[in-house]
Formats: C-alpha cells, structure tokens, sequence
C-alpha cells in the first residue's frame, strides 16, 4: 500500500509565531504598494520638499494591525522607542518619525479614493492565480461594529396633527400621488426594496453605500433585541479557502439582506474565474431578489427559509417536497441541470399501499425550480446534501471572529463613516495578506518534504 503523505499545514497561529522580521516581510510582499503610493505621495513638484516615507508609513498601518497596537499614538511611541520595529516597517534611521498629523493626512487621501478595494482584488486574483482560491461555495454574513464615538441623543419625532376626516378630494389625492412619487424618486437604491438592487450597475451600487454611523439593532444569543451605535460590515468569504473575495461597510442600520446583491454581482463581475456554483447565507436573506440574482450568475441559492407567518402549503411537507395521498414526503433523488428540474421519488411507506398503482400517487415527481426559487433549490431543502452545504456557511462566521480577535475589526476610532471604511479596508487587506502569506510558506514546506521523500 503506498504511503499517503500529507502536505505540511501552515496557519494564522503558525505566522504570529514567526520573528516579527519574517513576518512582516510575509504579509508585506502580499500588498500591490505602487497605487497606494500612487494615491498619498505629494504630486507637485512644488512647496516643501518631501520628507516622509510614505511606503514605510502604510507598512507601519499594516504593522499596527499584525501588532494589535491600539492606536495611531501608541504606533508613533513603538517606532521611536523600537529601532527593530522601525527597520521592520522600511523606516531608515535617518528617516523622521511621522507625526500623528501626517498619519491623518495619509488617511484622508485614502477614505477619498477606492485604491484599498483596487488592491484588495489585485491581492485575491493574485490568490487565485496561484492556486489557493479554488472555492465553488461562497457564504455570505454581516457582523456589527461599534463606533468609539458616544452615539447621539435621540431626538423626539414630532406627532402628526389629526388626520382630515372623510374621503379627500380628487385634487388631494392627485396631490398625495404625486407627493409620494417625487419621495420614491428621491430614495436612494438602498432606501428602496432589494428588488430596485438587481437592474442596477455594480458601481451605483457600491457608491451609494450609506456608511455614517446609525443605531443597529440585532438578536442576541437569547431571542432579544440588542442595540448598538455604529456601522455594518458585510462579508463574502470562500467556505474552502476562507478568504474574504468581496465586503461592503455600511451604516449599522442597513438591512442585511440589502448588501447580499452588490457582494454577489462583485464576485461575478470582478472575480468571474471562480466557479461559483453555490451561495449559502442565513434566514435574514431570505428574499426572493436574492434568489434571483444568485440564479443570475448560475448559482445555486443554500438559504435558511423564513416562514414570515406564511400558511402552511397544502400537498407539499415543509421543505416544500411533495406529499403522497396519505402525506407521506417523496424523497429527493437528483438534480437535473440541463432542465433545471427536481427529481423526487415516492416514499417508502408507499411500498405496500393499496393506492400505490392508484393515478393519484405517481411513482416520480418532478418541478422545476424557476416555479419558485425561493422553495425550490439545488440540492433540495430537507435533503442531506443541502444541510451539509448549508454547515459550510460557519466559514464565514469563524472569518469574522477572526477578523475581531487578531485583526482589530472592532477597534474603530474615527468619527466618519469614510475613516472608519478605511480600517475596515485594512484589516481586510492585513486578513487576506497573511492568509496568503500563510499558503506560500506551506506550499514551500510541502514541496521540501516532497523533495526530501524523493
């Protein structure tokens, strides 16, 4: 029997254990700095004579993250006090130390472009290209971030004055008419239903993103409401390779299900080499826009269903597969996807029916999931098949407990949604820069333990 040899495993555990030099050195080659550097470098051959070392200065912002160092302060302490650490982040000695003024300055050229999602992309096709993102099932979650800033006082809504008794008038209801479509028209995509979402380019989409902060409301581990003042970060990640392929940041009062479109059309459109052939999220984007976008791109929708005091159906159990006379489910057999079609077969408990040969119960059933994709999936609800698929959705789960416990995801310390996008970009780009990292050096251990059995 020959020997199965398993390739060496090298995770995020592995990488902080690494001399922070060799860490540093990891993470940083995995970052496109040219159009970051593009962006914050002084344009002008005029005025002051340029003194700061911009490359070193994102470096030392990427450090901060690898580093867990809280704030831009206690980073500017580390680089004076830590000549190691200060070599590590491409400081020469005769480089002045940035002030917390230039650091800010930085930022805000940042929060006013989108070179971090330019270099975001560049780094997961890189990914790609190498051969460590090869996921066909991506799942989708948000998770809430909490503002540093104390959150406002909550103003009073003034109450309406009585309502006018009686029918209105034929010029009052014109006028109401009127009044209500100039106020759809002023909504902006994401202030309307998701449904507005599907026809809509995916950079409209993106740059109509609210991101000030706003009262977030979620369930908690215990059924109830719980608040929180702040923004939304919004995830697609690969279930396999547990990169994050596309996020969006918003306000914290942005509906989940409202982010679900512009992530999937971002996967399809900029990452178009994945076969992404399965989408699996929660109860909270149970929508049926969200279905037909996912059918859209090609994909098959793994969604909890939300009953939304819907009726029970009639002839159908309630994973919606059909029922015999005597109600018994039919059992999910295939998937034919040239047709689109479901294949159910009839139940065991029919075996020994008298109405088995009876017209009313046929041996096989078969519907077509474009009936109704919100009901009918591939694989089929209830079937094990779809329950292990839908499992795979702790991915992007355990990425974002990731993100908050190594990467500084709730440590936000800005005022403005467009700051506060900017960390949550970085720490993206941090994550995805030492899972990589982490690829390189276990597909370079593998191949040593391949040339050494050899």
């Amino acid at each position: 029997m020959p020997i199965i040899r398993q390739g060496s495993l090298f995770d995020l555990q592995d990488l902080y254990e690494l001399e922070p030099t060799h860490r540093f050195e990891s993470v940083f080659s995995t970052i496109e700095m040219d159009p970051i550097l593009a962006i914050v470098s002084k344009k002008a051959l005029y005025g002051a004579p340029v003194q700061l070392n911009y490359a070193a200065m994102i470096y030392s912002l990427t450090a901060r993250i690898l580093e867990r160092i809280p704030t831009i302060k206690d980073l500017i302490k580390r680089l004076k006090n830590d000549y190691m650490f200060r070599l590590d982040c491409g400081f020469l000695l005769s480089d002045a130390i940035p002030s917390e003024a230039s650091y800010s300055r930085m930022l805000t050229k940042l929060e006013e472009s989108d070179v971090l999602e330019r270099v975001q992309e560049t780094q997961i096709l890189q990914a790609i290209i190498e051969g460590f993102v090869t996921d066909d099932t991506i799942a989708i979650d948000a998770t809430h971030i909490e503002a540093r800033d104390q959150a406002p006082a909550k103003v009073e809504k003034a109450k309406p004055g009585p309502k006018k008794r009686g029918r209105k008038s034929k010029e009052e209801q014109e006028k109401w008419v009127q009044e209500q479509a100039e106020r759809e028209a002023a909504l902006s995509v994401f202030e309307k239903p998701i449904e507005a979402q599907l026809d809509t380019p995916l950079n409209d989409l993106r740059s109509s993103v609210p991101t000030d902060p706003k009262w977030g409301i979620k369930k908690n581990s215990e059924g109830k409401n719980a608040y929180w003042y702040g923004y939304k970060g919004h995830l697609a990640v690969g279930t396999k390779s547990q990169y994050i392929l596309q996020s969006l940041f918003s306000s914290g009062n942005l509906n989940d299900g409202k982010a679900a479109i512009p992530l999937l059309k971002g996967i399809h459109e900029r990452l178009s080499t994945l076969p992404i052939s399965k989408c699996t999220l929660d109860a909270g984007y149970d929508y049926p826009a969200i279905y037909e976008q996912i059918y859209r791109i090609g994909a098959q929708s793994i969604i909890a269903y939300n009953k939304k005091n819907e009726p029970e159906p009639v002839g159908f159990d309630k994973y919606f597969a059909p029922t015999c006379v005597r109600e018994h489910s039919y059992l999910y057999d295939s998937y034919d996807a040239t047709y689109e079609t479901l294949k159910y077969t009839r139940p065991k408990e029919c075996k020994d029916c008298p109405l088995a040969e009876d017209t009313l119960c046929q041996k096989v059933y078969k519907v077509k999931i474009t009936t109704d994709l919100r009901r009918y999936t591939a694989p089929a609800r209830g079937s094990k098949a779809w329950k292990n698929l839908y499992k795979q959705r702790i991915a992007v789960e355990r990425v974002i407990a990731y993100l908050k416990e190594f990467f500084q995801l709730n440590n936000v310390r800005y005022r403005t949604g467009k700051r506060a996008k900017v960390h949550f970009d970085l720490t993206q780009l941090v994550y995805n820069g030492a899972k990589l990292a982490c690829d390189r050096i276990a597909k370079v251990l593998s191949e040593k333990e391949m040339t050494q059995a050899a």
